[in-house]
């Protein structure tokens, strides 16, 4: 451990011998005179020496202080410009992460848009699944879907999840053109092990307790679409982050009915760093976004 006096009690003695005048530094610092001439006494205190003689109205550095600010103040520089560099490189790099789903269905479409209108920022996406941790992983901002809000982060909800079967064109004709909620107990579903299909089943009056059909089992929404685009069966998808997908025709959505299980998708970061410009305006953009 570096035996070094407060950092707190050190910028008071290098405002101070810089102006020879505590409440000069006071006024610099935000303190009051007697708070300044508190750390100054504790320094010396410390360092078992006197560093400004008292006269009159005035403080003056004694000579081994005086030789002693010059170092200090040249250190407080250096220290002030590595933190400077540290702002100034956390503020080019935007770190977001995301779940494949709102990547691959949503935001990689248009995360370009806001690249351009901020060519001074990198951008990294980090797609997972998982629950994030700020800390570790190094991230400014996350997509995720749960109920909200959490302790700690700041949260802004961006839409309802719900979700409605869905399967491709060539699918829906090689079972007939017209498909009820009942006939959905025997097609191949995919995923269905999903509790999304036991709700919107349950809510269209259907029983799904017994639910055992045979299709293949997936790990995300986005996987589940391009599945149900190439003909394996039905998904039970979002209709928000399939829209483009329907209209040019790769995707039919068979039922006007949809559900939810109460989840929402959210951009949460730390509350601490809420205010920080970059997340600030990279949730501007995605709320904007969201609401086009």
């Amino acid at each position: 451990m570096r035996p070094l006096p407060p950092l707190a009690a050190v910028r008071v003695f290098e405002a101070a011998a810089r102006h020879e005048n505590f409440t000069t530094a006071a006024n610099e610092l935000g303190m009051t005179q007697a708070a300044v001439s508190h750390q100054i006494r504790l320094l010396e205190e410390r360092l078992g020496m006197q560093l400004f003689r008292r006269e009159k109205r005035r403080v003056i550095l004694t000579d081994a202080a005086r030789r002693a600010a010059a170092g200090i103040g040249r250190g407080l520089d250096e220290i002030e410009a590595a933190f400077a560099e540290l702002r100034a490189e956390d503020q080019g790099t935007l770190t977001i992460s995301t779940t494949q789903t709102f990547a691959n269905a949503w935001l990689a479409w248009r995360l370009g848009s806001f690249q351009m209108d901020h060519p001074e920022m990198a951008v990294r996406l980090l797609v997972n699944n998982n629950l994030s941790d700020f800390a570790s992983e190094g991230l400014d901002v996350a997509i995720r879907s749960g109920i909200g809000p959490w302790e700690g982060l700041d949260a802004h909800r961006l839409l309802t999840q719900d979700f409605t079967p869905m399967c491709s064109p060539a699918f829906l004709k090689r079972h007939g053109g017209h498909l009820t909620p009942q006939d959905l107990t025997r097609l191949p579903l995919i995923s269905a092990h999903d509790p999304a299909w036991r709700q919107w089943l349950s809510d269209a009056g259907i029983d799904a307790r017994p639910l055992n059909v045979p299709g293949v089992r997936l790990d995300s929404q986005a996987n589940d679409g391009h599945a149900a685009m190439a003909g394996q069966g039905v998904a039970i998808l979002s209709p928000f982050f399939w829209r483009m997908d329907m209209a040019e025709g790769r995707l039919v959505r068979l039922f006007d009915q949809v559900s939810t299980l109460g989840h929402a998708y959210w951009i949460v970061c730390q509350q601490h760093r809420r205010s920080v410009p970059k997340i600030k305006r990279f949730r501007d953009w995605l709320l904007t976004e969201m609401d086009g």
